[in-house]
C-alpha cells in the first residue's frame, strides 16, 4: 500500500499532492457519538462550487481569484483548479480580470425562472400595473431572510438598482416585509438575521421589524420608504389568499415620484389577480 501511494504520487507536484491531502483532511468531520465520519458541506466539491457561484452577487461583474479567495475562504490553488472545470462546462468565463458568470448560467437560470407558475401568471398582470401607475413594477419571493426577484419591469428612464434573479434582505424591502408579516417562521429567521443599516431609514432594531410587521399583516400592505435605497420608496402587497404567501408584488419609484395611495390599491388588486390567474394555472410554484 505504501509502495503503490509512494508511485502515485511521485508523478505529482509536491505541493498539488500537499494541497489535495489538506483539503481532504480538512473536508472530514467525525461524529463522536459513533463512527460516522462525514463531509461538512462547505468543504464538499459541491459546496465549493456554490461558494464559488455564490461570490457572484451583481456587485461586480468580474471578480479575480483574489476576489473569490476573500469571498469563499479557499486557497487561490484550490480555486484555481475549480474555476477552469467551471469554465470547461460553461458556469463561468475567463476575462482578462478573471472570470465571469458564463453564458450557460444565464440559459439555466432563465430556464427556472420561465418554468415557474408564478412567474408564468404574473407577468401579464405586472405590465398591466406598471401602464397603470407609470411607476416600476417587482415580483418576488421568500427565500430565508431574503428576497429573490423574479421579474422587474422598469418604466421609462428609471434604472432599477435591483436585478431579475438578484436577492435584497427582507427586513429592508416593502418585498420582505409584505411576504415575511404572513409567516411566523419566516419572522422568527428574519429579526434573527444581521439587520445592517442601509440608509437612515432603515429599521435595525427587531422589536421595530416586528412592530411593523403586526401592522403590515393587518393591513395587507408594505412600505419601503428608502430602508435599503435611499433615493427610492416602494409599496407591496402579498399574493395570497387565506393560506400561505407564495410571492409578493411591488411598485417602485424615486422618492419624490411616488403616489402612495394610487400604488396602495393597484399593488393590492394585482396581488389578487396574480393569486387567481396561479390557481388557473393549477396551483403556484415558488421554487426557483
Amino acid at each position: 500500500m505504501t509502495s503503490s501511494l509512494t508511485q502515485c504520487t511521485s508523478i505529482l507536484p509536491m505541493e498539488s499532492v500537499v494541497d489535495s491531502m489538506d483539503e481532504y483532511i480538512s473536508s472530514m468531520e467525525v461524529d463522536h457519538v459513533g463512527t460516522d465520519v462525514r463531509l461538512r458541506p462547505e468543504r464538499t466539491v459541491m459546496g465549493r462550487v456554490a461558494a464559488i457561484m455564490g461570490a457572484f452577487n451583481g456587485k461586480q461583474q468580474v471578480l479575480g481569484l483574489g476576489d473569490l479567495s476573500e469571498s469563499t475562504g479557499l486557497p487561490k490553488s484550490t480555486l484555481h483548479r475549480l474555476a477552469d472545470q467551471l469554465c470547461q462546462v460553461g458556469w463561468i468565463e475567463r476575462d482578462p480580470d478573471g472570470y465571469r458568470i458564463g453564458i450557460r448560467m444565464f440559459e439555466l437560470g432563465s430556464l427556472a425562472v420561465e418554468g415557474n407558475q408564478l412567474y408564468e401568471a404574473a407577468i401579464p398582470h405586472l405590465q398591466a400595473l406598471a401602464a397603470k401607475t407609470g411607476m416600476s413594477t417587482q415580483l418576488g419571493i421568500l427565500d430565508q431572510s431574503e428576497v429573490v426577484y423574479l421579474e422587474r419591469i422598469a418604466v421609462g428612464a428609471v434604472r432599477l438598482p435591483t436585478r431579475r434573479g438578484g436577492r435584497n434582505p427582507a427586513y429592508c424591502t416593502a418585498l420582505g416585509k409584505a411576504m415575511t408579516a404572513f409567516d411566523d417562521d419566516a419572522i422568527r429567521t428574519v429579526t434573527s438575521s444581521p439587520m445592517l443599516r442601509r440608509t437612515t431609514n432603515t429599521i435595525t432594531d427587531p422589536a421595530a421589524l416586528r412592530t411593523e410587521l403586526s401592522q403590515v399583516r393587518r393591513v395587507g400592505i408594505a412600505f419601503d420608504r428608502g430602508e435599503i435605497y435611499q433615493d427610492f420608496v416602494c409599496v407591496s402587497a402579498p399574493i395570497r389568499s387565506s393560506g400561505n404567501v407564495i410571492g409578493a408584488v411591488s411598485v417602485t419609484a424615486p422618492a419624490g415620484r411616488m403616489r402612495w395611495g394610487i400604488a396602495t390599491e393597484a399593488v393590492r388588486s394585482t396581488a389578487a389577480a396574480i393569486w387567481n390567474a396561479t390557481h388557473r394555472l393549477g396551483g403556484a410554484s415558488t421554487r426557483l
